[in-house]
């Protein structure tokens, strides 16, 4: 069986996030989603879990930072192209994001970030293995 990751992120308003997330494209596991969690689904073996800051307290005994003014971890999704980026990028904004930075252009790797409704970071970026740098 592979190995799953579960990215856990506080939230202010989960109904807020829940929509927003649903308005990227992304579906949520009933099963696992209730007032206080909901859980998102990226692929079959990613998946975030938005708590709500009183949910997410009961796993940590530390402060919770706030993702508007400190960064605590940086998200980051691949796609299947550059379209992808920034088709997903604008539908992001459109639904209150806010951009992080420029987007980030290396080449062989394209990514640009947003700010979610929490303000944690998403990366989304495409990578082209076949025109990787050697070293």
């Amino acid at each position: 069986m592979p190995t799953k990751i579960f990215v856990n992120l506080p939230v202010k308003d989960l109904t807020r996030s829940v929509a927003f997330f649903k308005g990227l494209g992304y579906a949520f596991n009933d099963r696992f989603t209730d007032e206080t969690a909901a859980c998102m689904v990226i692929t079959d073996d990613i998946y975030t879990m938005l708590l709500t800051e009183a949910k997410f307290k009961e796993f940590t005994p530390k402060a919770l930072a706030d993702a508007t003014k400190t960064t605590e971890v940086l998200t980051c999704l691949s796609t299947d192209s550059r379209g992808d980026v920034d088709a997903l990028l604008d539908k992001a904004l459109k639904l209150g994001a806010t951009e992080t930075r420029e987007p980030q252009d290396h080449g062989f790797m394209y990514g640009r970030s947003f700010n979610d409704l929490d303000g944690h970071i998403w990366e989304i970026i495409h990578m082209d293995q076949s025109a990787i740098p050697e070293k």
